[in-house]
C-alpha cells in the first residue's frame, strides 16, 4: 500500500492531483490517507505524527511524506528504507524520527527526475512517481543513491509538545504514553493534568491526558474542547513532574 502524509490540506486541490499520479502509475495498488492537515510548514510535528502512523505500515508499505517549507531549493529528496516500510520525503528531517526508530535504516538520494518538475510541487511530481516505482517493486527506476545519512536527521527521542489539534480539541502529543507513568501529572497551560484511561472516567469539563490510539500521550477535557477551554496551540511545550 501506499500512504501519504501532508500538509497539504484535505479541502485544498493537491491531494487530488497527488493521488491521479498514484492511480495512472500504479493503479493497482491502495493509497491511504494518513493526514492531509499536518500543522502547516511545522517539520517537527510532521516527523512525529509520521513516526507515530508508520506504525501502521507493513513491509513493503510506502509512505510519501511531505511537508516542505523549502521545496524547489537546496535540500535533497530520499528514500528511506526503515523496517522494511520506504519512506519517500525531502531530506529535511521530515522522515528522520520513523527512520531513527528502526534498526539501520538504508538512506537513499532520489536521483530519478521527471520531464516536468514543477518547483513548487515535488509531491505530486517527484515523490509520487518515485513512491509508485518502490510500490511496484523497482528499486531501479528511482535511480537511488546510497547516502551515508540524512541531512537533518531529528533523532528517535520523543517530544514533549504538541504536535496536533484533532477537531474534537484534542491535543495530541509528540510523547510516547509507554514512557509516562501513569502517576504522573502534565503541566500545561498553568494547569496540572492527571491521568484518566478514558474520557468516562472524569467528570464532564474535567481535563485528563490519556494514552491514544496510536500510544501517545494526548491531552483532553471530557465533553469538550480542550483547545478551547485550555488554550492550546501546536508547538506548546508539556512539562512532566509529579
Amino acid at each position: 500500500m501506499i500512504f501519504l502524509l501532508t500538509d497539504f490540506g484535505s479541502a485544498d486541490i493537491y491531494v487530488g492531483q497527488v493521488k491521479a499520479v498514484l492511480a495512472a502509475s500504479a493503479p493497482e495498488i491502495p493509497v491511504i490517507d494518513f493526514l492531509h492537515d499536518a500543522p502547516p510548514f511545522n517539520i517537527t510535528a510532521g516527523a512525529h505524527l509520521l513516526a507515530a502512523l508508520a506504525t501502521r505500515m507493513g513491509a513493503g508499505d510506502v509512505a510519501i511524506a511531505v511537508v516542505d517549507p523549502g521545496v524547489g531549493g537546496e535540500r535533497d529528496a530520499v528514500a528511506i528504507c526503515a523496517g522494511g516500510r520506504w519512506f519517500v520525503a525531502p531530506d529535511n528531517g521530515l522522515a528522520s524520527v520513523a527512520a531513527a526508530r528502526c534498526e539501520g535504516p538504508d538512506v537513499y538520494s532520489i536521483g530519478w527526475r521527471p520531464d516536468a518538475l514543477s518547483a513548487s510541487f515535488h509531491g505530486r511530481d517527484l515523490f509520487a512517481p518515485v513512491a509508485a516505482m518502490l510500490a511496484r517493486g523497482d528499486r531501479a527506476g528511482p535511480r537511488l543513491g546510497r547516502k551515508s545519512a540524512l541531512d537533518t536527521d531529528l533523532g528517535g527521542g520523543d517530544l514533549a509538545e504538541i504536535v496536533y489539534l484533532d477537531h474534537y480539541g484534542n491535543a495530541m502529543t509528540g510523547l510516547r504514553a509507554a514512557g509516562v507513568a501513569r502517576d504522573v501529572r502534565l503541566g500545561i497551560a498553568g494547569c496540572r493534568i492527571a491521568h484518566a484511561p478514558v474520557f468516562s472516567a472524569v467528570r464532564p469539563r474535567e481535563p485528563f491526558w490519556y494514552e491514544n490510539s496510536l500510544g501517545l500521550v494526548e491531552v483532553a477535557v471530557n465533553a469538550t474542547s480542550a483547545v478551547r477551554e485550555l488554550g492550546l496551540t501546536v508547538g506548546q511545550r508539556i512539562e512532566i513532574g509529579a
